[in-house]
């Protein structure tokens, strides 16, 4: 396992609920359009996750948010979306226009589908991504 610290301050990470299945969909679509891999994937479940969950003092037992970890900084449900966005580019960098809504908004929206992604989407017993398929992709 790489080390904690240099995860936090040298790597871009999103982690991602890997028991949801809209989690998952999201972790394919980012593998599918971030190209020139800027992002590196991680489930909350797995070793890694649970370390940056802890270190970062994010529960490890309950898990309502993305994260995207991004040079020492923590990004969180629609700023997490945002931060995503536009590191991708165009024309998904669009999206950013979105955040003209007030983000008491924006967070209460993320909330309710966060909170309703399992009876909505449905979920797996386990992380169904195959990580070693693609080592720089996934801590």
């Amino acid at each position: 396992m790489k080390k904690i610290e240099t995860i936090l301050y040298q790597d871009q990470v999103i982690l991602f609920d890997g028991v949801c299945r809209l989690c998952n969909g999201w972790a394919k679509w980012i593998m599918k359009v971030d190209k020139s891999y800027q992002f590196k994937l991680c489930s909350v479940q797995s070793e890694t996750g649970q370390a940056l969950l802890s270190r970062l003092g994010y529960p490890t037992d309950k898990f309502d948010t993305m994260l995207v970890i991004a040079n020492g900084q923590v990004y969180e449900k629609s700023d997490a979306f945002f931060s995503i966005m536009k590191k991708i580019g165009f024309p998904y960098n669009l999206l950013l226009v979105l955040k003209i809504v007030p983000k008491f908004i924006r967070d209460w929206l993320y909330d309710r589908i966060a909170l309703n992604r399992y009876r909505w989407f449905g979920q797996y017993e386990s992380c169904p991504i195959n990580f070693s398929m693609d080592e720089k992709r996934f801590l």
